[in-house]
């Protein structure tokens, strides 16, 4: 394990934590793949998982936002790009292996000339739910991390939009050659409220309205013209450190599964959601006959690293790999990047980075399986044909 300093940095629970969940897709074992001739670009909204930098260019030079600072990036950038891992995110992945550049964070280049964002445009910011925080804020639920909502971030785009096309047509034609990520987005609707102590049956309320928000920004972007559109579900939050952390005390034997030592009944919680997000998605199928609209299995992807690490190369699938100690290495109120982290010496060989969201391999694995196995629904390689690509991309 490796130390690193630096300044203080808590989150309180009644204030809310910085947990955040989003994205993953395309990439073969051991083989980065490339699509040829399918997307000129890509539009990306979301939460942590897919945001490259959002967060902290929103924030003053990156104030208090714990992926501003090492260990953040260590792995594949050597340094903080404002992602939550400790290198690409599964949104890189795709955007190498569409042969594009890395997609650009929104407020990272605004008002610096739009036009930048051509080849692809990230409205992502980690915090971010699905549902405005007022419905939360009505309910006592808090974030200390952003006010920022999935309505939000497509509001900016929509504003950006004119600055690509000069009439409706042309901004269907970019939209039609596009593929759009919607999210992961939702898991932090539930996240704050879980670790604020609200109960189960309060949280599974908000369901409804968490799907309905994300088939309404789906619908609305159908109709702008969006023709390729991949919906992520959230991942297993019963085996994520922070909540094995912070249920630690309160749950009995019979709450964690034997094989992965998962806790089962938030598992089952991510699954009502991912069924309800499906149902939703055949809906808006129905109604856009026209339009690929596909499901990453980020779920069940995810719950094979947790049942086989080794199969995948892995050694460690509960604990953070940065963290602040106890038997997962991790705290809600102190994250990875607070003084003082302990970072194990091999992230490669974790599932998690910081307890919330998980190491630059467990997501290329994640994406691998959804590109090669059962967990796109439909295929991938239905839209597009694939081909090797060497694993190399710019530093951004």
């Amino acid at each position: 394990m490796a130390a690193y300093s630096s300044s203080s940095c808590f989150f309180p629970l009644r204030n809310g934590i910085i947990i955040c969940l989003s994205l993953a897709l395309f990439l073969s074992r051991g083989v980065l793949t490339h699509v040829t001739g399918c997307y000129n670009s890509i539009i990306s909204f979301g939460d942590s998982l897919a945001d490259t930098g959002n967060l902290f260019h929103m924030s003053e030079s990156g104030n208090g936002v714990p992926s501003s600072v090492p260990p953040y990036g260590e792995t594949f950038f050597r340094h903080p790009t404002g992602r939550f891992s400790d290198g690409r995110l599964i949104i890189d992945f795709i955007a190498l292996s569409l042969g594009l550049p890395l997609v650009q964070p929104y407020f990272s280049g605004k008002g610096m000339g739009e036009r930048n964002f051509l080849k692809g445009v990230n409205f992502a910011v980690a915090g971010a739910t699905a549902v405005d925080f007022s419905f939360y804020h009505e309910r006592g639920i808090f974030s200390g991390v952003t006010n920022v909502s999935l309505g939000d971030e497509l509001g900016w785009f929509k504003e950006m939009l004119p600055s690509f096309c000069g009439s409706p047509s042309e901004c269907k034609k970019y939209l039609q050659s596009s593929l759009i990520l919607m999210g992961e987005i939702g898991g932090n609707d539930y996240n704050d409220p879980f670790l604020q102590g609200h109960s189960i049956e309060e949280i599974q309320s908000f369901v409804p309205n968490v799907i309905a928000t994300i088939g309404a920004a789906i619908n609305e972007l159908v109709e702008l013209g969006g023709e390729t559109l991949v919906v992520p579900g959230v991942l297993p939050f019963g085996c994520s450190p922070s909540y094995l952390s912070f249920f630690m005390n309160s749950t009995t034997n019979n709450d964690y599964d034997e094989k992965t030592g998962c806790i089962k009944w938030l598992n089952e919680f991510a699954e009502y959601h991912n069924t309800q997000l499906q149902k939703e998605l055949h809906r808006l199928r129905e109604l856009n006959p026209n339009t690929t609209i596909m499901y990453a299995d980020y779920y069940h992807a995810a719950m094979e690293l947790y049942g086989s690490p080794s199969k995948h190369g892995l050694e460690q699938s509960l604990s953070a790999c940065c963290g602040t100690g106890g038997p997962y290495n991790s705290r809600v109120d102190i994250t990875c990047g607070c003084s003082p982290p302990i970072v194990c010496d091999k992230p490669s060989s974790f599932v998690s980075w910081d307890g919330v969201h998980l190491t630059e391999a467990a997501y290329q694995q994640i994406a691998s399986m959804i590109l090669e196995g059962p967990y796109m629904t439909p295929p991938i390689n239905e839209a597009c044909l694939l081909k090797p690509l060497s694993d190399e991309v710019s530093d951004h």
